[in-house]
């Protein structure tokens, strides 16, 4: 299924969604509400937009919600828009980290899918727990990973899975910013404040915030399982009380190797989410700034360039392409990619068919493998690089 035909499919009725968090001034909450609204898979009735009601409601007279279901608190938003036969179908969770459990908790248990920004929680004892919910649910979980919407990337994916890289042996992953090089957070600064907050970021600062994606990517990529990991995980700026550095050493379970470089003290880059994978018959390269375009080598053969949308990108990358070779795609569209295959699966939901198989999202399988991933480097930096057990 195209993205176009998700599309056609979805104008019969689109899904009701909602909101939690994401009010003036988040910088995540607006990117969700792009991609949702990408596809037109998606209306947005009703929110808790944030932890105070005189700013949810200002928040959403900003986005033209319907006072009605403006609310102060998403315990409220659940309850009230479980009850209405026009309520809901769909949440977006876009809070800091610290309250995806319980938020997520109470609309699954009403049976409202959950669509939620990575990591799934704070800490792994949630993560653990909000899987048992989640798969007693009786709606779905999707975890916004959205570097894995990429068309490259998928192509990447079914490079792997078709047997063209031969056993994978390596996976490299890095993602380096720049932008809390400084104690910005002591600026006041929202977006930094949080973040390097550990009662409402976790335990993992640079490791949470962004190691998680890169490691995410290089398992999604490579469909290899973590064994164990060493890390050095380091905090350069003064006073900052989570990590903003971390170099990992990585052990899959079958052999490969593997390393991670996170970084937001990194001067010079922006967002620069790397992947190298290296097989017995032929490597790939994808760089998030240039996503439209793959290198695939094959041992003792010239680079090969690969272009979204272009010869020689296969069918995974062509189902989630919207517009022809050349014409760039970028972030927002693989946030959206996320949005239409989760909108694909709730549409099947409404009727118990089967999704599609070629429908690709994160799971809340995935989200607990994230946090493992952070609490496994925060240990072993504890214990001097130690490698310790996932």
């Amino acid at each position: 299924m195209t993205i176009e035909a998700s599309k056609s499919e979805q104008r019969v009725s689109k899904i009701r969604l909602g909101m939690v968090g994401g009010g003036q001034g988040a910088f995540i909450g607006a990117v969700h509400r792009m991609a949702a609204r990408l596809d037109d898979h998606y209306d947005l009735v009703a929110g808790a937009l944030s932890s105070t009601p005189e700013k949810a409601q200002a928040s959403a007279r900003d986005l033209g919600l319907d006072p009605e279901r403006s609310y102060g608190s998403f315990e409220e938003m659940a309850d009230k828009e479980a009850a209405r036969p026009d309520g809901i179908e769909a949440v977006s969770i876009v809070t800091p980290n610290h309250v995806h459990y319980a938020a997520a908790k109470a609309f699954l248990e009403r049976g409202i899918h959950v669509i939620c920004d990575k990591p799934l929680t704070s800490n792994l004892e949630d993560a653990k727990k909000l899987k048992e919910v989640a798969d007693k649910a009786k709606a779905l979980f999707i975890l916004t990973h959205n570097y894995t919407g990429y068309p490259m990337v998928r192509h990447a994916r079914e490079l792997v899975q078709s047997g063209e890289l031969g056993e994978i042996r390596l996976v490299q992953m890095e993602y380096p910013q720049d932008w809390l090089a400084e104690p910005v957070e002591q600026t006041g600064a929202k977006q930094a404040v949080w973040r390097t907050d550990p009662a409402q970021s976790g335990v993992g600062g640079s490791t949470g915030d962004i190691g998680t994606h890169a490691y995410n990517l290089g398992s999604f990529i490579s469909g290899l399982e973590l064994d164990e990991l060493a890390a050095d995980v380091h905090t350069f700026v003064a006073g900052r009380r989570l990590d903003d550095n971390a170099h990992v050493m990585l052990r899959f379970k079958g052999g490969a190797k593997g390393m991670l470089w996170c970084s937001q003290v990194a001067t010079g880059n922006e967002n620069g989410l790397k992947v190298r994978i290296y097989g017995t018959k032929a490597g790939i390269e994808w760089t998030q700034a240039d996503p439209n375009y793959l290198w695939f080598t094959r041992l003792g053969e010239p680079k090969q360039l690969i272009t979204r949308g272009g010869a020689g990108a296969g069918a995974a990358a062509g189902r989630v392409t919207r517009i022809p070779s050349g014409h760039p795609e970028g972030y927002l569209e693989a946030f959206a990619t996320i949005y239409s295959e989760a909108a694909a699966a709730i549409i099947a939901a409404r009727s118990g068919a089967a999704v599609d198989p070629a429908v690709v999202y994160p799971t809340v399988d995935d989200g607990v493998k994230g946090v493992a991933f952070v609490t496994a480097c925060i240990e072993s930096g504890k214990q001097n690089g130690a490698w310790v057990k996932l």
